[in-house]
C-alpha cells in the first residue's frame, strides 16, 4: 500500500473511507466523513447500560452494514458523556458518549463517539469534525483514499454473519 498524501503534515482523505474499531470489535464499516459535524456518531441500537468496576458502561448492538439489519455486532465500552446533539433534522436528542481508537488506513487515534439509530441513515458511521482537527483533511472528490484493505474485511462479515 502505498503511503497516504499529507499536506501541512495532515493525511488526505476522501469524502468516505474504511474504519474499523478494534476495541469495540467492529472489523470494518463505512464512514462518512463529515465537515459539517462536529461530534463523530455511530450507530447503535438495543442500548443497555450497566456497571463495572464502579463505572458506568453501555452495551450496544450495531448494524455494520448498510441497508441491512441482519447482521449484528455486539458492543462493550465506558460511557464518558452524556450529551445533548442537534441531529441532521435540527431536533435536539441526548446520546451517550464514548471513548475509542479509530483505525483509518494505517492511522490510529482515540476519538469521542456518539451513539444513535442510524438504521435509515446510508452510513452507518459518521466521521465529525472533532476527530478528524488536526491530523486529517478531506478531499471531497474522492473515496477511500486510505485504502479498501477492510472492504474485503466486511464482505466476509456480510458473507458469513461473523
Amino acid at each position: 500500500m502505498k503511503r497516504p498524501d499529507t499536506v501541512y503534515g495532515r493525511t488526505i482523505i476522501g469524502w468516505r473511507e474504511w474504519t474499523c474499531f478494534p476495541e469495540l470489535g467492529i472489523p470494518a464499516i463505512k464512514a462518512k466523513v463529515d465537515t459539517g459535524a462536529k461530534t463523530s456518531c455511530l450507530h447503535s441500537f438495543e442500548q443497555e447500560f450497566f456497571e463495572r468496576d464502579g463505572k458506568r458502561w453501555i452495551r450496544f448492538g450495531i448494524h455494520p452494514a448498510q441497508g441491512r439489519k441482519d447482521i449484528e455486532l455486539f458492543c462493550e465500552a465506558p460511557v464518558v458523556d452524556t450529551r445533548r446533539v442537534t441531529n441532521s433534522g435540527g431536533g435536539v436528542e441526548k446520546r451517550t458518549v464514548i471513548m475509542t481508537p479509530v483505525k483509518m488506513g494505517k492511522l490510529t487515534w482515540n476519538i469521542e463517539v456518539t451513539l444513535t439509530n442510524r438504521d435509515t441513515m446510508k452510513f452507518r458511521m459518521l466521521l465529525g469534525r472533532t476527530a478528524m482537527a488536526q491530523k486529517l483533511i478531506v478531499d471531497p472528490n474522492r473515496s477511500y483514499v486510505l485504502g479498501k484493505d477492510l472492504a474485503a474485511v466486511h464482505r466476509k462479515i456480510l458473507i458469513s454473519g461473523d
